[in-house]
């Protein structure tokens, strides 16, 4: 995977009805290595890694690269959303080799009152706002019943199945969007 290219980054944050897209920070740090420790939240992404090994080896302030958001509720974190260009060296699969990978991970406490949707078409959006007419790709799991949900909800559609690590894997596309306040985006003109 790779960064989004041209993009300047960091963007303004984001702000949703109830959410704040942002840069990580170092306040992060703790909450990135509660996430990536949490056995619930990485049970389809091949389980979660050793919080003495994430202690070390996250940094001060992580995961601060272009197309990776904080997702904020309330003054706190709650998950991240990843945005990157699908390469063919850094996707198994052909059919997402160049467009925008959606990634998204958020605590389970936050599961269940549809801060993933709002975070995610949030940072969709942003997306087609500039990138427009990249298509966007994400792949989950098809035993991950929520994830497979929220797919369908954001407008994904399957592109493919395929076999990985040991389980059926789901390749969802959906099409570039035009941004809300687009000239293309319809309506009377």
């Amino acid at each position: 995977m790779e960064d989004l290219g041209t993009v300047v980054w960091p963007p303004e944050p984001i702000r949703t009805e109830r959410l704040l897209l942002r840069e990580s920070e170092a306040r992060d740090r703790a909450v990135f290595v509660e996430l990536l420790a949490s056995p619930e939240a990485n049970a389809y992404l091949g389980g979660p890694r050793p919080r003495a090994e994430l202690e070390r080896e996250v940094p001060e302030v992580p995961q601060r690269w272009p197309g990776s958001f904080v997702v904020e509720l309330d003054g706190s974190m709650i998950g991240q959303i990843l945005l990157r260009r699908a390469t063919a060296t850094g996707h198994s699969r052909p059919a997402a080799v160049g467009k925008a990978d959606l990634g998204y991970l958020f605590l389970p406490r936050a599961w269940g009152f549809g801060f993933a949707a709002e975070a995610c078409a949030a940072a969709l959006d942003w997306l087609a706002g500039v990138l427009p007419g990249v298509p966007v790709v994400l792949t989950t799991q098809t035993a991950n019943a929520r994830s497979m949900r929220l797919a369908a909800k954001l407008g994904f559609t399957e592109v493919e199945r395929f076999e990985a690590w040991d389980a059926e894997q789901w390749l969802g596309m959906r099409p570039p969007a035009v941004p809300s306040g687009h000239p293309d985006g319809g309506g009377p003109e």
